[in-house]
């Protein structure tokens, strides 16, 4: 094929939006001629985990998360302290807010009658106190047939 109509056949192709293959001599061919690379096959995104209950708070100003336990995959059970009144307080919060449900959250000084606070709930159970400064507390809370309780606390 002779330079002409090649070039005539690519002007052809641009015009009409399209590509074409041309064939030139061996001779013509680059002495390296790049090739592409592929680029990295990505594996298809991962189910995102179901985000853990952040703590709402409930217990009230002053109080800080010191320790908390996972309930199944349903929510969790924030126990907390309030440094100026001495006082423990927990919470159970579901992941996701919907139809009442059993819930339930106890606390307890080691050895002591817990504080609980069960019933059917759409977010959460609680707040429950206690007043147990340097005391060791148990503390635990369920969400439907899920339960969790902790080995316990002490400060």
């Amino acid at each position: 094929m002779s330079r002409r109509i090649a070039a005539a056949g690519a002007i052809a192709a641009v015009a009409l939006g399209g590509a074409t293959a041309l064939a030139a001599p061996a001779s013509a061919a680059p002495a390296a001629t790049p090739t592409a690379k592929a680029a990295p096959a990505k594996a298809a995104p991962a189910k995102p985990a179901k985000a853990a209950a952040a703590y709402n708070g409930a217990c009230g100003t002053g109080y800080t998360v010191i320790d908390s336990r996972a309930v199944s995959n349903t929510g969790t059970v924030y126990l907390t302290y309030n440094s100026s009144l001495g006082k423990n307080c927990a919470v159970t919060i579901r992941n996701t807010t919907g139809s009442a449900v059993p819930m339930s959250v106890s606390l307890a000084v080691v050895g002591g009658d817990p504080v609980t606070d069960t019933g059917d709930y759409t977010s959460y159970a609680g707040p429950v106190y206690l007043d147990a400064a340097k005391q060791c507390v148990q503390w635990g809370g369920s969400i439907g047939v899920d339960e969790v309780s902790s080995s316990g606390h002490c400060g």
